[in-house]
């Protein structure tokens, strides 16, 4: 599946884009840029991880974008307090990162089961070659 098609990935992606249309005015310069890069980081981290070869790389991509959504969550606060944010669309936009933040754990933990099964089967295939030769040095010893 490409990143492109993901929900989360989509719903991160117009979120970041919100962010730098809301706040392009913002002479905080310093605030202004870490947020924006906060949010950027949300879907760009989980178009990495589904560019990775491995599942578990993505789930560790995956894992930084939701980090990377609870710092924005803390920046929208922060911006909120100090009057940066109004208050109607923070409440919107935190609780996008909310929802954002649960549908990454949801994958996070579908891409480990998946790693999990691939490195299991792995195992089974070395004991099954294990087995195999130790029983071909029991035939050749009979």
């Amino acid at each position: 599946m490409s990143f492109e098609n993901l929900d989360v990935w989509k719903r991160s992606a117009r979120l970041s884009a919100d962010l730098y249309r809301e706040l392009k005015g913002l002479r905080d310069y310093g605030f202004r840029d870490q947020i924006t890069r906060a949010g950027l980081s949300v879907p760009s981290n989980i178009a990495e991880g589904f560019e990775r070869a491995s599942y578990k790389d993505c789930a560790n991509f995956l894992s930084y974008a939701k980090g990377s959504c609870g710092e924005l969550r803390t920046q929208i606060y922060v911006g909120m307090s100090v009057g940066y944010i109004d208050k109607p669309t923070a409440t919107v936009w935190l609780k996008e990162t909310r929802e954002i933040g649960a549908m990454l754990s949801g994958l996070i933990t579908l891409k480990r089961k998946e790693s999990l099964e691939i490195k299991d089967k792995r195992l089974d295939k070395r004991q099954e070659a294990r087995q195999k030769t130790q029983d071909t040095r029991r035939k050749t010893q009979e």
